[in-house]
């Protein structure tokens, strides 16, 4: 999604296409896009880290006496919308957040992820995310509110006329092609109404910024549809729920795959597996960033393939963590937990924090569970020693606030925000 735009480009195109408003756009603590619109004659201020808006006003930021904060435009997100008008153009840019004195504010999102990711790099990674975002339609009433109603009655990959939601997924996948999304699939899912729509990996913080444009984009043409999209995770009791599934990688920063050897156990290299173990010591404590709200943990129960016990496996879908058959450099690890109600740019600093602590201290993962957990008893999860994720967001908080690394990974700030917030 992202170019390789710099400041010039930005006001180059902005000027020759006419457009007429340009949205700045960040996402604050809780996961909810903000935005801050702008005519063209005031971009170049904008590019200039000019434009100052009152942060004590965003759930999350800052108290009044401290509330001048500044938005700093990434000329790398500048893109037009596909559906603005003609003549009356409409451009967005990402930001981040800056405090008044020109430091980054601590309680910015997208820069908790960046410095997760600074850490990796002083430890010879990148990382790079495919998302797998899962959504509902349900139709709306003659008034345009939404009802309980799922759109259609379809199931796992059905097709027109049983899947009524296939024009709407297809301007979808339209207007996310025009935005330089380089989408993979898309197609109905398992419960009525529900849908999926998969974008090609990129690096941490594009695929973070594209989560948040996807969910954007995926609500406004839905809304031309006459249709009400929802990224709650669990809209409908007694069917499936939404996942936001996350496939890593780790890279050199050569660009080699460093989860793949060719002559390792099951082709995996040793950062591989400390990754893995990393994530199994720390899900707990990162339940609270991936599962962040009540309803996240009405999809996390038994009998819905929302996994709910701690465990790895490189054949079967029923653990939390995944290794999907693809090796070489598609060689990847699949967490399952994740729902699209979390905000990606803390979820995926809390994900990364737990591998890296894996790599670190140069941990061991338990021994693979190969066989279908769905259908394991206790006592049989007893002997292997495989817990389970938390059960409710009070027990997820319980468990972040016990989970040093976590924690350090969100800061001060964003860590008695989350609490304040839950």
């Amino acid at each position: 999604m992202n170019r390789n735009y710099n400041k010039d480009d930005v006001l180059r195109i902005a000027n020759e296409q006419e457009i007429a408003f340009i949205h700045l756009q960040f996402t604050d603590v809780a996961g909810i896009m903000k935005n801050l619109s702008i005519p063209l004659n005031q971009l170049e201020a904008a590019l200039d880290n000019e434009l100052m808006f009152d942060g004590s006003s965003i759930d999350g930021f800052v108290r009044i006496e401290e509330s001048d904060m500044y938005l700093f435009p990434d000329p790398t997100t500048f893109v037009i919308f596909p559906w603005s008008t003609p003549g009356a153009l409409e451009a967005r840019l990402i930001c981040d957040v800056y405090k008044a004195d020109g430091t980054p504010f601590m309680g910015c999102p997208r820069q908790t992820l960046k410095r997760a990711l600074e850490k990796a790099e002083g430890m010879g990674y990148s990382l790079n995310v495919g998302p797998e975002c899962e959504f509902f339609l349900f139709s709306t009433d003659e008034s345009g509110e939404p009802t309980l109603e799922t759109h259609d009655k379809a199931g796992y990959f059905d097709l027109a006329p049983v899947d009524m939601g296939g024009n709407a997924r297809k301007d979808m996948v339209k207007a996310l092609q025009d935005m330089h999304f380089l989408v993979e699939a898309s197609h109905h899912e398992v419960a009525e109404g529900q849908h999926e729509i998969d974008f090609k990996f990129d690096n941490a913080l594009r695929a973070a910024d594209s989560i948040m444009t996807f969910k954007m984009v995926v609500r406004i043409m839905a809304q031309r549809h006459g249709l009400h999209a929802t990224f709650m995770p669990k809209p409908v009791a007694g069917i499936n729920g939404s996942g936001m599934h996350i496939n890593m990688s780790l890279s050199t920063l050569e660009g080699k795959n460093a989860f793949y050897k060719a002559d390792g156990e099951a082709q995996l290299s040793a950062e591989a597996y400390e990754y893995i173990a990393g994530l199994v010591k720390h899900a707990k404590g990162f339940a609270a960033l991936t599962n962040p709200t009540v309803n996240s943990y009405k999809r996390l129960v038994p009998g819905y393939e929302a996994p709910t016990l701690i465990a790895w496996s490189a054949s079967n879908r029923s653990p939390l963590i995944r290794i999907p058959a693809k090796r070489g450099a598609g060689t990847r690890v699949e967490l399952r937990n994740p729902d699209p109600s979390a905000n990606p740019y803390l979820a995926l600093a809390a994900v990364l924090s737990a591998g890296l602590d894996g790599i670190e201290n140069k941990m061991t993962p338990p021994a693979a569970s190969n066989m279908n957990l769905y259908h394991t008893t206790q006592a049989e999860l007893d002997e292997m020693g495989i817990e389970s994720l938390p059960t409710n967001l009070k027990e997820a908080i319980a468990e972040l606030d016990q989970n040093k690394v976590i924690k350090d990974s969100l800061g001060q700030h964003v860590y008695e925000a989350l609490k304040a917030t839950a």
